[in-house]
C-alpha cells in the first residue's frame, strides 16, 4: 500500500525540485539575459540582473560578423547524418549481440565503451593526418564519420540494452513465419524498440551538436557547426561577453527547442525496460 503524501510534504518537494532546476538553468538564464545587454552593462560589477537596457543589436552584430545560417546548416547536417549513419551500423551490431551473444559480447561491449574513457587529444594527430590524406578535412563528410565512430559505443549500448527487453519468443515466431533476418530486423525488432531508438537518435544529435573537440579542430571554414560559431567570438582582443552571449544563446537555442518538445519521448526511451 502506497504511503500517503500531505500537503506540506507535496508543496515542499515541489518547491525544491524547483530550486534545483533554476539552479541547474540558471547558466543558460544568465547567458540569454546577458545576450540582450549592451558590452559595458554584460561586464559590469556587481552583475546587473534585470535592471539593464535591453537591446538587440548583440544579435545584429553577431550576425553580420558572421553567417549564422551557413553554421546552422552545417550543424544540422553533421549531426542528423553522423546519428543516421550510426543507426545503420548499430542497429545489426546490437541486434547480434542481444540475441545471438557469443562468448567474448560482455567483453566487446566493455571495450567499446571504454573507448570512450579515452582523451580525445591522444587521437588527434593520427585522425588530423588521416583527415588531410583523404582529403576529409574540413569537410561534412569527414565530421559526420568523426562524430558517429565517437558516439557509435553509446549508440550500440543503448540499442542493445533496448534490444535485451524484448522477448526473445516474439523473433522466434517470426522465423516460423518464413521472416528472414531483413524481414525481422526492420518489421518485427524495429517497431518494437521504438521508444528506445527514438531516445537514442534524440541523445546521439543532442551530443554531436555539443560537440565541439573535433568541429574546432577538424574545419576552419566550409563544414565549421555552431560550436566553431561560438568559439569565433573569442579573440586575442578580448572577450566580448554580450556578443559571445547572443552567439551562444543562436546556437543552443534549436537544441533547446528540440528537448522540450521530445522531453517526454526521451525519458520514455531512457526508462524503456526499466519498471516490469
Amino acid at each position: 500500500m502506497s504511503r500517503a503524501i500531505t500537503p506540506q510534504a507535496k508543496a515542499i518537494n515541489t518547491g525544491l525540485a524547483w530550486s534545483v532546476a533554476l539552479l541547474i538553468a540558471f547558466p543558460i538564464l544568465w547567458t540569454v539575459l546577458t545576450s540582450f545587454k549592451p558590452e559595458p552593462q554584460a561586464v559590469a560589477s556587481p552583475p546587473i540582473f534585470l535592471g539593464f537596457d535591453w537591446t538587440i543589436q548583440n544579435y545584429i552584430d553577431v550576425q553580420d560578423q558572421r553567417a549564422y545560417f551557413r553554421y546552422f546548416v552545417n550543424s544540422v547536417v553533421i549531426s542528423i547524418g553522423s546519428t543516421l549513419l550510426g543507426l545503420i551500423i548499430a542497429v545489426p551490431a546490437a541486434w547480434s549481440m542481444a540475441f545471438v551473444p557469443g562468448a567474448r559480447t560482455k567483453d566487446l561491449l566493455m571495450w567499446m565503451l571504454s573507448t570512450k574513457m579515452m582523451p580525445a587529444v591522444g587521437v588527434l594527430v593520427p585522425i588530423y593526418l588521416i583527415f588531410i590524406r583523404l582529403g576529409l578535412l574540413d569537410t561534412r563528410i569527414g565530421l559526420t564519420v568523426v562524430l558517429m565512430l565517437i558516439n557509435l559505443p553509446i549508440i550500440i549500448w543503448m540499442l542493445y540494452t533496448y534490444f535485451k527487453e524484448i522477448p526473445a519468443d516474439i523473433l522466434e515466431a517470426a522465423r516460423m513465419d518464413g521472416a528472414g533476418l531483413r524481414e525481422e530486423i526492420l518489421y518485427v525488432l524495429t517497431p518494437m524498440a521504438v521508444p528506445g531508438i527514438a531516445s537514442t537518435v534524440l541523445l546521439n544529435i543532442i551530443l554531436a551538436w555539443n560537440e565541439s573537440f573535433w568541429t574546432i579542430n577538424l574545419t576552419t571554414v566550409n563544414a565549421a557547426p555552431l560550436t566553431a560559431f561560438i568559439a569565433g567570438f573569442s579573440s586575442p582582443q578580448g572577450l566580448f561577453y554580450a556578443k559571445l552571449s547572443a552567439a551562444s544563446t543562436m546556437a543552443i537555442a534549436p537544441i533547446l527547442i528540440m528537448g522540450w518538445f521530445s522531453q517526454k519521448q526521451l525519458v520514455r526511451g531512457l526508462t524503456f525496460g526499466a519498471v516490469k
